[in-house]
C-alpha cells in the first residue's frame, strides 16, 4: 500500500489543490488552544457545542475503553449523557461486558473525535456508578421504544437471530401497554471521573496542537505536549 504522502502526490493537480486548500482553510478557521484557569470541562462543552453545529452526526459519541481481569483491553462506542466538574455519565446494561470489567476495575478511557473539525478530547478516571435517581431521572425521558428495548436486550448474550430481539421487545410492549416503563434494575449508568483531559487540535503538515490537564492535589494543571 502507498503511503498517504505518495499518494498526495500522484493526485491530479485540481485534486491535490483543492485538498490543501481545505486542510489551510479548516486550520486557519480554527483557533489555537488556549492556556485557561477554568475547569477543562467548560472547554469540553464550547467543543462539544462547535461539533453540534458542525454537523456532525453524533457529536456525543465516545470511545469507552475499559480492561478485563487478564488486563486485556476492550473498546466500544457509546453516547455521552451528561458532563459537567463531577465526571462524564454513559448508560449500560448491568448484565455487559463492560459493566462487568468495570466492577472489577473501575478505571477507563473516552475518546472523542469530531473529523469535521479536527478536534479530538482523551478523558480518563475512575469509574463510579450514578445513583439510582440520576438513572431513574434519565431512563424516564428516553423514547418508549427505548425503554422497552431495555427491558428486552440481554446485552452480548448470543441469539438464534435478529427475530429473538423483536419477540423480546413486543413481549415487553404488551406487559407495559400504557402509563410509565419503570427503569429495569439491570439497566444504570457510570460517570467517568477525570484525572486527565487532553484537547488536540489538528494543524498543516502533523504539527498539531496538543495541551493536557492533569489533576493534582485537587487542582488542575495544564501542560503542553509535542504532537
Amino acid at each position: 500500500m502507498a503511503p498517504v504522502g505518495a499518494l498526495r502526490r500522484n493526485m491530479p493537480g485540481r485534486l491535490r489543490g483543492a485538498l490543501t486548500r481545505r486542510t489551510a482553510a479548516q486550520s486557519s478557521a480554527e483557533p489555537p488552544l488556549r492556556e485557561e484557569a477554568s475547569h477543562p470541562v467548560d472547554q469540553f462543552h464550547r467543543w462539544l457545542a462547535d461539533a453540534t453545529r458542525s454537523g456532525e452526526s453524533e457529536p456525543t459519541a465516545m470511545a469507552l475503553a475499559t480492561s478485563d481481569a487478564q488486563g486485556s483491553p476492550n473498546v466500544r462506542m457509546v453516547l455521552l449523557k451528561q458532563a459537567d466538574s463531577r465526571g462524564f455519565v454513559f448508560y449500560t446494561n448491568l448484565g455487559s461486558p463492560k459493566a462487568s470489567e468495570l466492577a472489577g476495575r473501575p478505571k477507563a478511557a473516552l475518546c472523542f473525535y469530531w473529523g469535521r473539525l479536527g478536534r479530538q478530547v482523551r478523558v480518563s478516571g475512575k469509574v463510579e456508578p450514578v445513583t439510582d435517581e440520576e438513572a431513574d431521572a434519565y431512563f424516564s425521558k428516553r423514547p418508549r421504544l427505548s425503554q422497552l428495548g431495555a427491558w428486552a436486550s440481554k446485552q452480548s448474550k448470543p441469539m438464534r437471530g435478529y427475530y429473538d430481539l423483536e419477540k423480546a421487545c413486543a413481549s415487553f410492549a404488551l406487559r407495559y401497554p400504557v402509563g410509565a416503563v419503570p427503569r429495569p434494575p439491570f439497566w444504570s449508568g457510570y460517570r467517568v471521573v477525570p484525572d486527565r483531559i487532553e484537547f488536540w487540535l489538528q494543524k498543516p503538515f502533523r504539527r498539531h496542537e496538543r495541551i493536557v490537564h492533569v489533576l493534582e492535589n485537587g487542582e488542575w494543571r495544564q501542560q503542553w505536549l509535542f504532537p
